[in-house]
C-alpha cells in the first residue's frame, strides 16, 4: 500500500512524525492511502489506540483526512503545500502588480507613536498578570463598533487577523467538519482551513458578497462555520451589500447554530458602510486588522464577538502567547487618536486607481471586479497562459490559482501603486494577453 515507505515508532509522536517525513520527502504521495489503523498497529508492534492518536493528530494538523469506510489517506492538498508558493518570479525590468501590498505613500509614519508608547511603557511598564487589552484600545475599538451597528460584545487583541479566525475557528470546531469559505477567496485562509483539519465548502463571490444560494447549499450541506469577507475582499474587491447582508442574515436564521466568521478586511482604507452579519447565529466573531490601514508588520487585529466565543478565545491565548504587546497597542492608540489615517482620502486613492483600470480594461472589451480594497479581478479562460504572456510584456500578476478552489480561472492585480497613466498600458497588455490566449473564433 505504502510502496517502499516504511512508517516506523512506538509511540503516537513517533508515528506521526514519522508519516509526515514520508510526505514531505514526497515518499507518501498525496491521495495515496494509509494503512488501516489495526494493521499498522500489528506491523509495529503497538496497541490500536496509539496508531489512532497519531492519525488524530495528522487530521488535527492537515496532513491526512479520513472518508469513513474508504480509510485515511494523505491530503490530496497537505498543509505543507501552502498557495504563497504559487507565484511568478519577478525579474528586472518587470512592473510587479502581484503582492497585495498597500501603498507605502498612505501608511502614517510610526515613529512617533511608538516613542509615545515606549515612553508611556517606561513610566508605566506592562507586567505579567497584567491586562491583556490596552483599555483605551478597548474603549476606541468598542466606539468604532458601535458606530457600524455591530452587536455588543467583549473585545480581544490578535496577532492580526489570520490568528484571530484560527483561535475562533478551534474555539467551536473539530476536525472533519466543514467551513464555508468564500471562492475565490484569501488564499492564506484557503490553505488555514484544512490545516486545523477541517474540510472546505466553497461559496461562490459576486460583487456584493458571497452568493446566497451558494451559502444556502453549504449550510444545508452541513457546514458549521461561514467566513465572510465584509469589504475590500481578497481577490475580488467585493463588499457585502445592505441587499446581500438582507438576504444572508435572513438565510442564517434558520441555522442558529452556525458559526459567523467576519473580516473586516477593509476598514480604514474604504468608504462603503458595513453591513455586518454578526448576531445572526447564536456565535459569531467579526476580526479588524490595521495591516492594510496602517502597516502590515504591525500585527495586530481586534476581534469582537459573542460571550462565549470570546471567553474560549481569550482563555487559549492565555496559554499561548499570552497577550499582543501593550506597546504596540499603546502606538495604535496614539494613531487612532490622532487620525493618522485619513480614511476618505485613502479610500479616494484606491478607488481612482481601481476606477481607473477597471475602465481601461471594458474599453478593450475585458470584465473585471473591484468594488473596493487594493485589488481587481480579471476573469481569464486560460491562467496560466495569461499571467506567463503579461510577464513577458513586463506585468507580474498573481495567479488566481493561489486564491480558487473551484472557482474560473483569473488573475489578480494590485492597483495600490498603480501609477497615474499605468492603467492604459497595463490594459492593454492584459487585453493583448487574453486574444492571444482566446480560442479560435472567440477572438
Amino acid at each position: 500500500m505504502l510502496g517502499e515507505y516504511r512508517i516506523e515508532g512506538r509511540r503516537a509522536a513517533e508515528i506521526a512524525a514519522s508519516v509526515e517525513h514520508g510526505v514531505a520527502q514526497g515518499a507518501l504521495r498525496p491521495g495515496q492511502p494509509l494503512p488501516p489503523m489495526r494493521e499498522l498497529a500489528a506491523a509495529l508492534g503497538v496497541n490500536p489506540n496509539t496508531v489512532a492518536a497519531a492519525y488524530r493528530t495528522l487530521r488535527e494538523r492537515g496532513v491526512i483526512e479520513t472518508a469513513g469506510r474508504r480509510g485515511s489517506r494523505v491530503r490530496p492538498k497537505p498543509a505543507t503545500t501552502g498557495r504563497e508558493y504559487i507565484a511568478v518570479e519577478v525579474t528586472e525590468g518587470v512592473r510587479d502588480v502581484s503582492a497585495g501590498n498597500p501603498d507605502p505613500a498612505l501608511l502614517p509614519p510610526l515613529g512617533p507613536a511608538f516613542a509615545a508608547a515606549a515612553e508611556e511603557n517606561d513610566r508605566a511598564p506592562v507586567l505579567y498578570g497584567g491586562a491583556a487589552v490596552e483599555p483605551e484600545l478597548a474603549r476606541l475599538a468598542r466606539a468604532d463598533l458601535d458606530a457600524d451597528g455591530v452587536p455588543d460584545g467583549p473585545v480581544a487583541v490578535t496577532s492580526g487577523s489570520l490568528d484571530a479566525i484560527e483561535r475562533v475557528l478551534a474555539a467551536h470546531l473539530r476536525p472533519g467538519d466543514t467551513v464555508a469559505v468564500e471562492d475565490p477567496g484569501w488564499g492564506s485562509l484557503l490553505d488555514l482551513v484544512p490545516a486545523l483539519g477541517l474540510r472546505t465548502a466553497p461559496v461562490g463571490v459576486d460583487d456584493d458578497g458571497p452568493r446566497v444560494e451558494d451559502v444556502q447549499r453549504a449550510l444545508e450541506g452541513g457546514a458549521r462555520a461561514l467566513i465572510v469577507t465584509d469589504r475590500a475582499q481578497n481577490p475580488t474587491g467585493a463588499a457585502v451589500s445592505a441587499a446581500r447582508a438582507r438576504a444572508l442574515r435572513d438565510v442564517l436564521r434558520r441555522h442558529p447554530d452556525v458559526l459567523i466568521v467576519e473580516d473586516d478586511h477593509g476598514h480604514r482604507i474604504v468608504d462603503l458602510p458595513l453591513h455586518s452579519l454578526a448576531g445572526a447565529t447564536r456565535c459569531w466573531a467579526l476580526v479588524r486588522s490595521v495591516a492594510k490601514a496602517y502597516g502590515p508588520d504591525l500585527r495586530l487585529a481586534v476581534l469582537t464577538g459573542d460571550e462565549l466565543t470570546l471567553d474560549r478565545v481569550r482563555g487559549r491565548q492565555r496559554l499561548g502567547p499570552g497577550w499582543v504587546s501593550r506597546i504596540t497597542q499603546r502606538a495604535v492608540v496614539r494613531l487612532w487618536r490622532d487620525r493618522a489615517v485619513d480614511v476618505l482620502s485613502v479610500a479616494a486613492a484606491y478607488g481612482r486607481r481601481r476606477d481607473a483600470l477597471i475602465g481601461a480594461l471594458a474599453r478593450r472589451g475585458v470584465v473585471a471586479h473591484g468594488r473596493s480594497g487594493l485589488n481587481v479581478w480579471v476573469p481569464v479562460p486560460d491562467e496560466t497562459g495569461a499571467v506567463a504572456r503579461l510577464l513577458q510584456a513586463g506585468w507580474a500578476v498573481a495567479p488566481g490559482a493561489r486564491f480558487r478552489i473551484a472557482a474560473a480561472p483569473g488573475v489578480r492585480v494590485t492597483v495600490a501603486e498603480l501609477g497615474e497613466g499605468e492603467a492604459e498600458a497595463l490594459a492593454d497588455a492584459v487585453a493583448t494577453a487574453l486574444r492571444d490566449s482566446a480560442p479560435a473564433g472567440h477572438v
